[in-house]
């Protein structure tokens, strides 16, 4: 998963220019012919979420906004691909017209399987996890 951090204009929700829409699906298109891109995008800013912070067991809500924007997210691209060097190559492609003079910072980890969880989940669970779509029942492509 290639995930964009956010800075002061995605905070703002400033969109982008058809320019800057056109560059990013330019990208993803070509990294579509050398990866499996699986899903893709935008999250709206901290202004118009929450965060349910669970203390003793019970959940406590917290609207929008959130400080320390370089810790947020502002989107993400998920990727099937046969290595986390493969998946560089393509963030350090990320165009640098999303660079909005913060500095953009891309972070890229990967996704567990299913199967890494061991007997946690047995053929009952991973039946039940597949019915539903949870990411770490996807099978290969």
């Amino acid at each position: 998963m290639i995930i964009r951090k956010a800075d002061a204009d995605t905070e703002a929700g400033k969109a982008p220019d058809r320019e800057l829409a056109a560059t990013m699906i330019a990208y993803h298109e070509e990294m579509a012919k050398h990866l499996k891109v699986l899903d893709g995008n935008g999250l709206k800013p901290t202004s118009t979420g929450a965060r349910v912070h669970f203390q003793g067991g019970k959940p406590l809500v917290i609207d929008g906004p959130f400080a320390e924007t370089k810790e947020l997210i502002a989107g993400y691209t998920l990727v099937e691909a046969e290595s986390l060097e493969q998946v560089l190559e393509w963030a350090k492609k990320w165009p640098a017209e999303c660079d909005g003079g913060d500095g953009l910072i891309l972070e890229v980890r990967p996704v567990y399987d299913i199967e890494d969880f061991g007997d946690a989940f047995d053929d009952e669970l991973k039946a039940k996890a597949d019915g539903i779509g949870l990411g770490g029942a996807r099978q290969p492509a």
